[in-house]
């Protein structure tokens, strides 16, 4: 079954900001000021739902009030797009209460990364939707003074363009610098960045298929549920996100066994090649176990594996429709998206 495509953004439009998961943006207001300010001044009209502005505990609200700004979101004829404020680690309460059959009816632009791994997975599965892992409000258009080019231009041929995103370029330079936003040192410069060294391929090959993935430790919360879907030929990619302490990464030993219960599971049999985003907050020494990793836990099917793309926790970052048609190529050096995750409709 293919799946349902939303209609294209278009300035005028409005975007629904929902915070599915972490309530931080409650702490540090100015983040959601700054990037509010940046859509509107791009000539999009932006509502805020109660979730993106309250903390309850770890989460933003509760369960059933982080489902209801999503619900409400989709059912709102005026909202186009709907982004979501941040990640966090508890989206998945949030899918027992969400009405998959109104979202399914009433297709719209889903935009996220990290925790909301487990909304795109499980609005493919229950609403037939084609959904967009990319940037969030508090941590990609907050970014100051603007939000960074390459997010911005891979987001614009993501969600305003009927065209396929075509041939993705690796970004110049690249950042997982910490800034506080709690000490609000985020106004006083912009981050530094790393020069980047282009794609690196772990293993040689060719491959192409339907784009699934996201952020590894989030999407691993419903293996064997309902939520779970096919991955049958397809390319996959992962996000290695940080850790509890937002200054490491996710432990390479963790990443790990969370390959093993990917390849136990069948799935690493099931797709034809994975990209794997640059992991944030890695020593020289972890990167090189991370690399060994991958190949020892795809060994038996050869895939091809592309790593170090503009993928998740460090800035910039793409924004990929899951669903669409991939091709990855190491001869060519490329990674190609030849289908739109929109509709001009």
């Amino acid at each position: 079954m293919s799946l349902s495509k939303p209609s294209l953004l278009e300035k005028g439009d409005t975007i629904g900001v929902v915070a599915p998961s972490s309530g931080f943006s409650a702490f540090v207001p100015h983040r959601l000021q700054n990037a509010s300010e940046y859509l509107r001044n791009e000539g999009y009209k932006i509502k805020l739902f109660p979730t993106a502005t309250s903390s309850k505990g770890h989460s933003s609200d509760t369960a059933k009030n982080r489902a209801k700004d999503i619900n409400e979101a989709f059912n709102d004829d005026e909202i186009k797009a709907i982004i979501c404020n941040i990640g966090g680690y508890t989206a998945n309460q949030t899918l027992k209460y969400l009405d998959f059959s109104t979202i399914k009816d009433n297709p719209k632009i889903f935009c996220g990364y990290s925790d909301i791994s487990v909304l795109h997975y499980a609005l493919h599965t229950q609403s037939n939707l084609m959904t967009f892992y990319g940037p969030c409000i508090m941590t990609q258009f907050a970014e100051q003074p603007k939000p960074l080019p390459y997010t911005i231009d891979y987001f614009n041929k993501a969600v305003c363009s009927s065209k396929p995103v075509g041939k993705i370029k690796p970004s110049d330079k690249w950042t997982d610098e910490i800034l506080d936003w709690m000490q609000r040192l985020d106004l006083e410069r912009s981050r530094k960045m790393i020069k980047n060294n282009g794609y690196e391929w772990l293993r040689q090959g060719k491959a192409e298929g339907i784009l699934m993935g996201g952020c590894l430790p989030s999407i691993m919360h419903l293996k064997g549920t309902k939520f779970w879907p096919n991955h049958k030929n397809a390319i996959m990619f992962l996000d290695i996100p940080e850790s509890h302490d937002f200054t490491k990464g996710e432990p390479v030993s963790e990443v790990d066994s969370l390959l093993t219960d990917l390849d136990l599971y069948g799935t690493l049999s099931q797709i034809k090649g994975l990209i794997v985003g640059r992991p944030t907050h890695y020593s020289a020494e972890e990167v090189t176990e991370l690399k060994k990793i991958l190949l020892e836990n795809t060994v038996t099917y050869n895939i091809p594996i592309l790593y170090g793309a503009d993928i998740g926790h460090t800035d910039p970052i793409l924004t990929l429709p899951l669903g669409v048609r991939a091709l990855i190529d190491s001869h060519s050096n490329s990674f190609e998206l030849s289908e739109s995750g929109v509709t001009s409709s």
